[in-house]
């Protein structure tokens, strides 16, 4: 039968072109005894630099062609996969809606919810707290340069969500057949077409506020209606069920089946609902530091004499240390990229990191972040939040109480002390504003302890990761959601029969692609239970 099936682990120097990583993969075919025509195309492509003089590129290879039984057999015994392309499955229910599909949130989840839903003939509302693309990039801009914070339009809130303003990293550890289609649809809206093919796709700050206003425009045209500043206050109970949302202005909106992805920074949003009766559960998260470095340093120590090869581009790193009592990791590398003000709160410093698309800044950064476990908190979802919010308040204060983020060299911190000026490496958060404060100012007593135990590791495993002079900036606390807020198979929350709880601020999703493909599941879960409204 027809079919394309994976053939992994073609590897082939970086040098040498497409054409013969696809004459490889046929001869791989060949030695197999698989006849007939087939055709090729790359499925996927990784770096492999543990040989800093021998870094290859391994491909993975799409064969498709008209395979017997015995064929398909031989190719499964050898390793290969059948390639499933799965899209969404829409199976329009027959339940009537008492209202429209209100979606609240406009990040990836918000968005790819309320897409499908519009492409389905649904007609969402979509509600975001914050400004357009304009008006947040604007509200960002006069934050980094004035220290001017609004707390509905910022790094978190606002169209597109936290991820529009970061590196737009896409990989995702979820085992989800859909992840094909989201990478097709952040094309389709702009997105570049590398990304179908990388192993770590991503998209860059820059061309993802494109794709965000192609997608909105999209859910627009097929009948949704976006509607900014539109910040949800209050639920409104009905029974077993919602009867609508209360804005802030004092608008109250009926609603059908409700949406809720509101991020994982709407702290008001999870008090709201607690005291409405919905069960939020805490999980563990992380906090910790952004840490600095000179790209070209980095590219150096990974790729040795390749540092600086176009095919290549610059380096990354993923590091983890569990010697100790917790773990400690990077996540959401930045090549190029620069530290950025992330803070929603007033009289809160909040960082993160982000990149445009050609990563052509001079340093690299990543989060060093370290586990927190519930018992570190109370065990409480009140006081996860708590937990969160008090590192950045006692950061804010430490730091001169005007928005600079407090920042140290990395060997001041591993000395204890807080001597030295940035020099070799400046610091990037809002171009240097940064005021000299050691970590242990501001972070927990286990969370340091626990960043002076693995750093020096990480410096032997990356050559220079522990220079004394690498700068650290934070705090980073809003790693993930510190609560879950609990749903069942159905996908609604316990006891409200029409909440659908959705994406990385309901503590089911981590990065932009997982968001997605959770506010995908979201709303084919409506679709399969309601019908869509009558023209």
């Amino acid at each position: 039968m027809e079919a394309t099936y994976i053939l992994p682990s073609v590897r082939m120097p970086i040098d040498r072109p497409a054409s013969a990583v696809l004459q490889a993969a046929a001869g791989r075919m060949r030695s197999m005894g698989i006849g007939g025509i087939l055709t090729y195309r790359v499925y996927r492509r990784s770096v492999d630099a543990r040989k800093r003089d021998a870094i290859d590129f391994v491909y993975s290879v799409a064969v498709r062609g008209d395979f017997s039984v015995k064929e398909e057999e031989r190719l499964v015994r050898a390793g290969l996969l059948l390639l499933r392309a799965e899209e969404p499955e829409v199976h329009p229910g027959h339940e009537v809606m008492r209202g429209r599909p209100i979606v609240v949130g406009s990040g990836p989840a918000g968005m790819f919810c309320a897409l499908l839903l519009a492409e389905s003939g649904y007609r969402p509302l979509l509600l975001e707290r914050g400004g357009d693309i304009t008006e947040r990039k604007a509200a960002v801009a006069r934050f980094r340069a004035d220290g001017l914070l609004d707390t509905d339009s910022n790094i978190q809130f606002g169209a597109g969500g936290a991820g529009t303003f970061s590196d737009g990293k896409l990989v995702t550890r979820v085992n989800d057949g859909m992840t094909g289609y989201v990478l097709r649809r952040f094309v389709e809206f702009g997105a570049p077409e590398e990304i179908t093919l990388l192993s770590k796709p991503h998209i860059g700050t820059d061309r993802l506020c494109t794709v965000v206003e192609g997608l909105l425009a999209r859910l627009i045209a097929c009948g949704g209606e976006v509607r900014y500043h539109a910040h949800v206050t209050d639920i409104v109970p009905d029974g077993d069920g919602i009867a609508g949302v209360l804005l802030r202005d004092g608008t109250a909106i009926a609603c059908g089946p409700l949406v809720l992805a509101t991020g994982h920074s709407a702290r008001d949003t999870y008090s709201m609902l607690m005291k409405r009766g919905v069960h939020l559960e805490p999980k563990a998260f992380s906090v910790g530091l952004r840490a600095e470095h000179l790209q070209e340093d980095i590219d150096r120590a990974l790729y040795g004499r390749y540092a600086g090869h176009p095919a290549l581009g610059h380096a990354e790193y993923a590091l983890s240390d569990r010697s100790g009592a917790r773990g400690v990791y990077t996540f959401c590398m930045c090549p190029g990229g620069e530290v950025v003000a992330a803070a929603s709160e007033s009289g809160g410093v909040v960082v993160n990191g982000m990149s445009r698309y050609a990563r052509d800044g001079r340093n690299a950064n990543a989060a060093v972040a370290v586990s927190v476990l519930c018992e570190d908190y109370g065990n409480r979802p009140e006081r996860a939040i708590a937990f969160q919010r008090e590192i950045e308040r006692v950061a804010y204060q430490a730091a001169g109480s005007d928005y600079r983020a407090p920042a140290c060299l990395l060997g001041d911190f591993l000395e204890g002390r807080c001597v030295r000026e940035p020099k070799r490496i400046e610091p990037s958060y809002r171009d240097g504003n940064v005021c000299l404060c050691l970590p242990d100012d501001y972070l927990p007593p286990f969370v340091c302890r626990a960043l002076r135990q693995s750093l020096p590791g990480f410096g032997r495993r990356i050559e220079g990761y522990d220079a004394w002079d690498a700068v650290l900036t934070g705090p980073e606390t809003r790693t993930s959601a510190p609560v879950r807020i609990v749903r069942g198979e159905a996908r609604t929350a316990p006891g409200f029969s029409n909440l659908y709880p959705c994406g990385e601020g309901a503590g089911y999703a981590g990065g932009i692609t997982s968001a997605a493909l959770d506010g995908l599941r979201t709303a084919m879960a409506v679709i399969g239970r309601y019908r869509a409204p009558a023209d």
